[in-house]
């Protein structure tokens, strides 16, 4: 199914690195016009220049835990592509903590980034797509929405409430062309997962083989997913053949979850 989305403009949050990186180069493959988004604008420079070879990218400095910033954002991302045809709500945020240990501000913050962040930035790209009856919007969720786990309850939360939206939005739309998808990947080897190693092998003296094998071992295939087995679900979900498929929320964890 190549190609079928040349021409089209889908906005990456948080697309200059780990999943998004791969997201991105991925819909560019297809001829997919990309603006990727992000904090941090050295990161999204670095990540323009290699993205550039497989072909029309963008970078814009958003931060989608506020609303007037997402704002300014998509601006500035229609200003240079036009309006947005496929979102793909990938920006987060993870920290982990005993419960009681849990911050106000730790609580907020993972609330804001993970899920108000897929609220202000569908709001942005929603009236567009209903307009022209065509859209996708696919959040990048996680097992953590699906199940529990310690130690991570903010972050649960927030990936539960990202599952919650996914689906009502999906049911608001369904015939209006757009659908909305959720996928959940587990443990990925990104930044995030880098930095929960360091954290194991800081708390329990664990060597860095010891500390991956732990969080591989939630995982049936005993391995860390790769990005790009992500992207190429997402792939899947922004194609006009997979126009049945809304309100999902899609585990890639090697069948740590199944439904």
């Amino acid at each position: 199914m190549p190609h079928r989305l040349t021409g089209k403009h889908a906005l990456v949050t948080g697309g200059a690195t780990g999943i998004g990186y791969a997201i991105a180069q991925t819909l560019l493959q297809q001829g997919v016009r990309v603006s990727i988004s992000g904090r941090n604008e050295a990161n999204l420079q670095s990540a323009v220049e290699t993205l550039r070879a497989y072909g029309e990218v963008q970078s814009v400095t958003m931060d989608v835990s506020q609303s007037a910033s997402v704002l300014a954002g998509f601006t500035q991302a229609r200003a240079g592509f036009g309006e947005i045809d496929i979102l793909i709500n990938n920006a987060g945020q993870a920290s982990s903590a005993p419960f009681l240990k849990t911050s106000e501000e730790q609580w907020q913050t993972l609330i804001s980034v993970n899920l108000s962040g897929s609220f202000f930035c569908a709001q942005q790209a929603l009236p567009a797509m209903v307009e022209r009856g065509w859209g996708r919007i696919v959040n990048v969720a996680s097992t953590a929405g699906l199940k529990g786990y310690a130690y991570v309850a903010a972050y649960c939360a927030a990936k539960h409430g990202v599952i919650g939206l996914t689906r009502s939005l999906a049911l608001e739309v369904a015939s209006k062309g757009v659908t909305v998808n959720a996928v959940c990947p587990g443990y990925t080897e990104t930044d995030i997962v880098k930095q929960a190693i360091s954290n194991i092998m800081q708390k329990t003296g664990r060597t860095e083989e010891q500390a991956r094998a732990e969080l591989a071992a939630g995982n049936p295939q005993k391995r860390l997913i790769q990005p790009q087995e992500v992207a190429d679900a997402v792939l899947w979900l922004c194609q006009p053949a997979s126009q049945s498929q809304t309100g999902q929320a899609i585990a890639i964890a090697g069948g740590e979850v199944m439904s």
